[in-house]
Protein backbone atom coordinates (compact mmCIF):
# COMPACT_ATOMS: atom_id res chain seq x y z
CA UNK A 1 0.00 0.00 0.00
CA UNK A 2 3.04 2.30 0.75
CA UNK A 3 4.83 1.58 -2.39
CA UNK A 4 1.34 2.16 -4.29
CA UNK A 5 1.41 5.83 -2.39
CA UNK A 6 4.75 6.41 -3.15
CA UNK A 7 4.74 5.56 -6.91
CA UNK A 8 1.62 6.87 -7.60
CA UNK A 9 1.01 9.10 -10.11
CA UNK A 10 -2.71 10.30 -9.45
CA UNK A 11 -1.45 11.94 -6.78
CA UNK A 12 -2.25 15.51 -6.22
CA UNK A 13 -0.31 18.59 -5.30
CA UNK A 14 -1.88 19.20 -1.33
CA UNK A 15 -0.16 15.22 -0.97
CA UNK A 16 3.63 16.02 -1.65
CA UNK A 17 4.19 16.25 2.25
CA UNK A 18 2.67 12.58 2.55
CA UNK A 19 4.72 11.45 -0.64
CA UNK A 20 8.13 12.69 0.81
CA UNK A 21 7.23 11.50 4.39
CA UNK A 22 6.63 7.88 2.69
CA UNK A 23 9.32 8.07 0.54
CA UNK A 24 12.11 8.67 3.66
CA UNK A 25 10.13 6.43 5.49
CA UNK A 26 10.89 3.71 2.85
CA UNK A 27 14.64 4.88 2.99
CA UNK A 28 15.47 4.83 6.67
CA UNK A 29 17.29 1.83 6.68
CA UNK A 30 20.07 3.83 4.53
CA UNK A 31 20.24 6.13 7.37
CA UNK A 32 23.57 5.55 10.20
CA UNK A 33 24.23 7.04 13.62
CA UNK A 34 28.14 6.71 12.98
CA UNK A 35 31.05 7.95 10.72
CA UNK A 36 32.46 4.58 9.91
CA UNK A 37 32.35 3.48 6.14
CA UNK A 38 31.24 -0.07 6.39
CA UNK A 39 32.15 -1.26 2.67
CA UNK A 40 30.07 -2.99 0.63
CA UNK A 41 30.94 -6.61 -0.83
CA UNK A 42 33.53 -6.13 -3.73
CA UNK A 43 35.20 -9.42 -5.86
CA UNK A 44 38.42 -7.88 -5.68
CA UNK A 45 40.29 -9.26 -2.35
CA UNK A 46 39.64 -13.11 -3.80
CA UNK A 47 40.56 -12.11 -6.77
CA UNK A 48 43.42 -10.26 -5.95
CA UNK A 49 44.71 -13.95 -4.01
CA UNK A 50 44.28 -15.85 -7.09
CA UNK A 51 46.46 -12.97 -9.30
CA UNK A 52 48.77 -13.25 -6.70
CA UNK A 53 49.39 -17.31 -6.38
CA UNK A 54 49.61 -17.03 -9.94
CA UNK A 55 51.77 -14.77 -10.08
CA UNK A 56 54.28 -16.15 -7.49
CA UNK A 57 53.93 -19.78 -8.82
CA UNK A 58 54.39 -19.08 -12.27
CA UNK A 59 57.77 -17.48 -11.33
CA UNK A 60 58.56 -20.95 -9.13
CA UNK A 61 58.05 -22.57 -12.17
CA UNK A 62 59.57 -20.62 -14.61
CA UNK A 63 62.22 -20.95 -12.80
CA UNK A 64 62.96 -24.43 -12.78
CA UNK A 65 62.24 -24.59 -16.34
CA UNK A 66 58.68 -26.26 -16.13
CA UNK A 67 56.32 -25.75 -19.14
CA UNK A 68 54.06 -23.01 -18.89
CA UNK A 69 55.54 -21.61 -16.08
CA UNK A 70 55.89 -18.24 -18.40
CA UNK A 71 52.73 -18.07 -19.09
CA UNK A 72 51.33 -18.71 -15.72
CA UNK A 73 53.52 -15.86 -14.29
CA UNK A 74 52.26 -13.22 -17.01
CA UNK A 75 48.69 -14.37 -16.47
CA UNK A 76 49.04 -13.63 -12.86
CA UNK A 77 50.85 -10.59 -13.41
CA UNK A 78 47.72 -9.20 -15.49
CA UNK A 79 45.24 -10.26 -13.00
CA UNK A 80 47.00 -8.47 -10.52
CA UNK A 81 47.26 -4.78 -12.18
CA UNK A 82 43.52 -5.27 -12.96
CA UNK A 83 42.79 -5.73 -9.57
CA UNK A 84 45.02 -2.90 -8.86
CA UNK A 85 43.11 -0.34 -11.32
CA UNK A 86 39.50 -1.78 -10.40
CA UNK A 87 39.84 -1.54 -6.36
CA UNK A 88 41.41 1.30 -6.50
CA UNK A 89 39.35 3.13 -8.68
CA UNK A 90 36.55 1.95 -6.54
CA UNK A 91 37.96 3.95 -3.49
CA UNK A 92 38.29 6.79 -5.27
CA UNK A 93 34.74 6.91 -5.93
CA UNK A 94 34.06 6.24 -2.89
CA UNK A 95 35.96 9.20 -1.43
CA UNK A 96 34.95 11.69 -4.33
CA UNK A 97 31.72 10.95 -5.36
CA UNK A 98 30.21 8.73 -2.69
CA UNK A 99 31.59 11.13 0.00
CA UNK A 100 32.09 7.82 2.28
CA UNK A 101 35.66 8.94 3.68
CA UNK A 102 34.41 11.01 6.52
CA UNK A 103 36.59 12.51 9.20
CA UNK A 104 37.12 9.60 11.17
CA UNK A 105 37.86 6.77 8.10
CA UNK A 106 40.47 9.40 7.00
CA UNK A 107 42.20 9.06 10.32
CA UNK A 108 41.96 5.24 10.10
CA UNK A 109 43.23 5.54 6.46
CA UNK A 110 46.22 7.66 7.81
CA UNK A 111 46.80 5.14 10.80
CA UNK A 112 46.75 2.15 7.50
CA UNK A 113 49.78 4.52 5.52
CA UNK A 114 51.64 4.54 8.72
CA UNK A 115 52.03 1.02 9.49
CA UNK A 116 52.61 0.48 5.94
CA UNK A 117 55.69 2.72 5.66
CA UNK A 118 56.32 0.83 8.94
CA UNK A 119 56.36 -2.31 7.69
CA UNK A 120 58.47 -0.99 4.73
CA UNK A 121 61.00 0.17 7.08
CA UNK A 122 61.39 -3.17 8.03
CA UNK A 123 61.31 -4.55 4.63
CA UNK A 124 64.70 -2.90 4.25
CA UNK A 125 65.96 -3.31 7.46
CA UNK A 126 66.56 -7.45 6.62
CA UNK A 127 68.73 -5.94 3.56
CA UNK A 128 70.73 -3.63 5.60
CA UNK A 129 71.19 -6.42 8.60
CA UNK A 130 72.48 -8.45 5.21
CA UNK A 131 74.77 -6.24 4.26
CA UNK A 132 76.24 -4.41 7.24
CA UNK A 133 76.23 -8.65 8.57
CA UNK A 134 78.82 -9.37 5.50
CA UNK A 135 80.84 -5.62 5.83
CA UNK A 136 81.15 -5.26 9.23
CA UNK A 137 82.85 -8.71 9.86
CA UNK A 138 83.67 -10.09 6.37
CA UNK A 139 84.20 -13.57 6.13
CA UNK A 140 87.92 -15.14 4.60
CA UNK A 141 86.38 -16.75 2.03
CA UNK A 142 85.86 -13.25 0.48
CA UNK A 143 89.31 -12.11 1.65
CA UNK A 144 88.24 -10.69 4.92
CA UNK A 145 88.03 -7.39 3.77
CA UNK A 146 84.97 -5.38 2.59
CA UNK A 147 84.25 -4.84 -0.54
CA UNK A 148 86.00 -8.13 -1.90
CA UNK A 149 89.36 -8.00 -3.01
CA UNK A 150 87.61 -9.25 -6.57
CA UNK A 151 84.90 -6.14 -6.71
CA UNK A 152 85.16 -2.47 -8.65
CA UNK A 153 83.11 -0.45 -7.07
CA UNK A 154 81.08 1.84 -8.51
CA UNK A 155 82.33 5.63 -8.03
CA UNK A 156 79.95 6.99 -5.37
CA UNK A 157 80.80 10.87 -7.20
CA UNK A 158 79.58 10.44 -10.61
CA UNK A 159 75.30 8.66 -11.03
CA UNK A 160 75.22 7.97 -6.82
CA UNK A 161 75.92 11.54 -6.29
CA UNK A 162 73.93 13.12 -8.93
CA UNK A 163 70.96 10.72 -7.89
CA UNK A 164 70.94 11.70 -4.58
CA UNK A 165 70.64 15.79 -5.41
CA UNK A 166 67.69 14.55 -7.93
CA UNK A 167 65.47 12.57 -5.47
CA UNK A 168 66.18 15.15 -2.69
CA UNK A 169 64.92 18.37 -4.65
CA UNK A 170 62.06 15.85 -5.76
CA UNK A 171 61.32 15.71 -2.33
CA UNK A 172 61.16 19.25 -1.92
CA UNK A 173 59.07 19.61 -4.99
CA UNK A 174 56.27 17.51 -3.45
CA UNK A 175 56.97 19.03 -0.51
CA UNK A 176 56.38 22.89 -2.57
CA UNK A 177 52.98 20.86 -4.56
CA UNK A 178 51.48 20.38 -0.90
CA UNK A 179 51.58 23.41 -0.02
CA UNK A 180 49.97 24.74 -2.95
CA UNK A 181 47.25 23.03 -2.55
CA UNK A 182 46.32 23.63 0.81
CA UNK A 183 46.66 27.30 -0.42
CA UNK A 184 44.11 26.33 -3.06
CA UNK A 185 47.04 27.12 -5.38
CA UNK A 186 46.10 24.89 -8.50
CA UNK A 187 48.43 25.97 -11.00
CA UNK A 188 51.44 25.82 -8.69
CA UNK A 189 50.50 22.32 -7.48
CA UNK A 190 50.33 20.88 -11.25
CA UNK A 191 53.64 22.43 -12.29
CA UNK A 192 55.99 21.04 -8.83
CA UNK A 193 53.96 17.45 -9.31
CA UNK A 194 55.22 17.61 -13.33
CA UNK A 195 58.97 18.94 -12.01
CA UNK A 196 58.68 15.91 -9.34
CA UNK A 197 57.66 13.49 -12.06
CA UNK A 198 60.08 14.58 -13.96
CA UNK A 199 63.48 14.25 -11.53
CA UNK A 200 61.65 10.79 -11.13
CA UNK A 201 61.75 9.53 -14.64
CA UNK A 202 65.48 11.08 -14.61
CA UNK A 203 66.77 8.97 -11.46
CA UNK A 204 64.94 5.72 -12.77
CA UNK A 205 67.20 6.56 -16.12
CA UNK A 206 70.13 7.37 -14.43
CA UNK A 207 69.96 3.92 -11.86
CA UNK A 208 69.29 1.79 -15.28
CA UNK A 209 72.47 3.94 -16.45
CA UNK A 210 74.35 2.84 -13.92
CA UNK A 211 73.26 -1.18 -13.93
CA UNK A 212 74.40 -1.40 -17.33
CA UNK A 213 77.63 0.22 -16.76
CA UNK A 214 78.44 -1.45 -13.36
CA UNK A 215 81.80 -3.34 -13.50
CA UNK A 216 79.73 -6.60 -11.80
CA UNK A 217 76.71 -7.97 -11.18
CA UNK A 218 74.38 -9.76 -8.79
CA UNK A 219 75.87 -12.95 -9.17
CA UNK A 220 79.35 -11.49 -7.95
CA UNK A 221 79.19 -13.12 -4.45
CA UNK A 222 77.60 -11.13 -1.18
CA UNK A 223 78.75 -7.57 -2.49
CA UNK A 224 76.58 -8.51 -5.62
CA UNK A 225 73.78 -9.91 -4.23
CA UNK A 226 73.24 -6.98 -1.21
CA UNK A 227 73.71 -4.10 -3.52
CA UNK A 228 71.28 -5.16 -6.12
CA UNK A 229 68.25 -6.33 -4.27
CA UNK A 230 69.14 -3.29 -1.77
CA UNK A 231 69.09 -0.63 -4.68
CA UNK A 232 66.94 -2.39 -7.14
CA UNK A 233 64.23 -2.46 -4.39
CA UNK A 234 64.49 0.99 -3.59
CA UNK A 235 64.60 1.80 -7.62
CA UNK A 236 61.13 -0.30 -7.63
CA UNK A 237 60.08 1.64 -4.91
CA UNK A 238 60.95 4.92 -6.90
CA UNK A 239 58.59 3.72 -9.73
CA UNK A 240 55.06 2.86 -7.55
CA UNK A 241 55.61 6.31 -5.62
CA UNK A 242 56.10 8.04 -9.25
CA UNK A 243 52.79 6.23 -10.59
CA UNK A 244 50.99 7.22 -7.08
CA UNK A 245 52.04 10.94 -7.53
CA UNK A 246 50.87 11.04 -11.18
CA UNK A 247 47.62 9.24 -10.44
CA UNK A 248 47.55 11.85 -8.28
CA UNK A 249 48.58 14.60 -10.58
CA UNK A 250 45.64 13.47 -12.70
CA UNK A 251 43.47 13.48 -10.11
CA UNK A 252 44.58 17.42 -8.93
CA UNK A 253 43.15 18.13 -12.82
CA UNK A 254 39.96 16.53 -12.43
CA UNK A 255 39.27 18.58 -8.94
CA UNK A 256 38.94 15.45 -6.88
CA UNK A 257 40.98 16.59 -4.45
CA UNK A 258 40.43 20.06 -1.89
CA UNK A 259 42.77 21.53 0.64
CA UNK A 260 40.90 19.97 3.59
CA UNK A 261 40.08 16.55 1.69
CA UNK A 262 43.16 15.13 -0.22
CA UNK A 263 44.61 12.22 1.59
CA UNK A 264 45.18 9.98 -1.48
CA UNK A 265 47.69 12.80 -2.23
CA UNK A 266 49.12 13.21 1.03
CA UNK A 267 49.63 9.31 1.70
CA UNK A 268 51.72 9.64 -1.94
CA UNK A 269 53.99 12.34 -0.35
CA UNK A 270 54.41 10.07 2.72
CA UNK A 271 55.39 7.43 0.53
CA UNK A 272 57.69 9.57 -1.51
CA UNK A 273 59.75 11.40 1.32
CA UNK A 274 60.28 7.67 2.44
CA UNK A 275 61.67 6.93 -0.89
CA UNK A 276 64.36 9.77 -0.25
CA UNK A 277 65.15 8.87 3.34
CA UNK A 278 65.95 5.45 2.34
CA UNK A 279 67.68 6.37 -0.02
CA UNK A 280 69.73 8.69 2.05
CA UNK A 281 70.63 5.47 4.08
CA UNK A 282 71.89 3.77 0.88
CA UNK A 283 73.96 6.32 -0.49
CA UNK A 284 75.94 7.04 2.75
CA UNK A 285 76.49 2.76 3.37
CA UNK A 286 76.03 1.18 0.12
CA UNK A 287 77.68 3.95 -1.86
CA UNK A 288 80.18 6.09 -0.14
CA UNK A 289 80.99 3.98 2.92
CA UNK A 290 81.52 1.11 1.19
CA UNK A 291 83.91 2.22 -1.37
CA UNK A 292 86.23 3.84 1.27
Amino acid sequence: MLNRLLYSKTFSKDSKFLRNLLFKEQFKYLKTTHSYHLVDPSPWPIVASFGAFMLTTGAVLYMHKFVGGWDLFCTGFLIVLYVMYTWWRDIIREATFEDCHTAVVQKGLRLGMILFIVSEVMFFFAFFWAFFHSSISPAYNIGGVWPPKAITTINTYTIPLTNTFILLTSGAAVTWSHHALLARAKKHTLVSLIFTLVLALLFTGLQGLEYINAPFNISDGVYGSCFYLTTGFHGFHVFVGTIAIFVSFVRIILNHFTNKHHFGFESAIWYWHFVDVVWLFLFINVYWWSSK
